[in-house]
């Protein structure tokens, strides 16, 4: 399930004391765009909050491992669901003032209105969706990676070119599809299903030899779906750069730039690093697969 990236220039330093201002919990703080005197501030009565006090942030359901943990982004489990209570807590929230919402990922990036004031969701930055919403700074970078059943043929392909006779499933409206045909260059079109649950029964039976998505889910689609799941190896895709997550908020949003500041001051305090080494650690012991 992949899903521009903005930076601001300035330390490490001036970041956690820009965020102290601007993002933590306190009545005033910072202009949100600095040198504007009559911006608004990063309050939790922010005029471009869905509701103001309340901080409203949406994802799918379900929602899977290890991105979320029981299908419960509430419990503050998983990474994603951590990422969202860190951002909320720099952005002045206290934990019962972030209602979530469900919110389908190929909906999510649609032009139109938003009933949520973020989505956290493995929705990779691409200009594209940047048309039609607003992007936060990223707070993941992801691989894609290949999943197949123990005893298939391709289960212990070397390289990306060993998979271009597989069948290959992915899942509707991610960047998989494109990696697919771009970096493995499959002899057949991929399949392509509604949710990962669809992705998995094709898989058990024998519909598809193997699965494309990002490597945390894979993780968990072996793990805890299939028995006899075999990770084959993950590879990097977008544009021959790594592929970014962010926190996808509607265009042009007056809060785009509190929840930048409130990510650059969790990026700054290594609570980021922190949380992906907790929830994400076991990615880094898969093999790379090149051409």
């Amino acid at each position: 399930m992949s899903r521009t990236r903005m930076t601001l220039a300035a330390s490490a330093a001036a970041l956690v004391a820009l965020a102290a201002a601007g993002c933590a919990p306190q009545p005033q703080s910072t202009p949100e765009a600095a040198g504007s005197k009559d911006a608004p501030r990063c309050t939790t009565d922010h005029p471009s909050l869905h509701k103001r006090g309340q901080l409203t942030v949406a994802t799918d359901s379900p929602a899977y491992e290890p991105w979320f943990d029981s299908n419960t982004p509430s419990n503050g489990k998983g990474f994603e669901s951590a990422v969202a209570y860190a951002v909320a807590e720099k952005l002045g929230f206290e934990r019962d003032q972030v209602k979530w919402v469900v919110e389908p990922f190929a909906h999510s990036y649609a032009p139109g209105p938003k009933p949520f004031d973020f989505d956290i969701n493995q929705i990779s930055i691409t200009p594209q969706r940047a048309k039609a919403v607003d992007f936060s700074t990223s707070y993941y970078t992801a691989n894609q990676a290949v999943l197949a059943l123990d005893g298939s043929p391709f289960a212990k392909a070397g390289s990306l070119g060993a998979l271009k006779d597989a069948r290959i499933g992915v899942q509707v409206a991610t960047t998989s599809y494109q990696a697919v045909l771009d970096q493995i260059k499959p002899s057949k079109q991929p399949s392509v299903f509604s949710t990962t649950k669809d992705e998995v029964t094709a898989l058990r039976n024998g519909q598809i030899d193997a699965i494309v998505t990002d490597l945390p889910t894979v993780f968990y689609l072996a793990g805890a779906e299939l028995e006899n799941g075999e990770i084959v190896g993950q590879f990097g895709y977008a544009g021959g750069t790594p592929e970014k997550f962010g926190l996808l908020l509607p265009k042009n949003s007056g809060y785009t730039s509190c929840v930048d500041r409130a990510l650059d001051a969790l990026r700054a305090d290594g609570t980021l690093a922190g949380l992906t080494t907790q929830w994400l650690s076991a990615s880094a012991n898969v093999p790379e697969l090149k051409r």
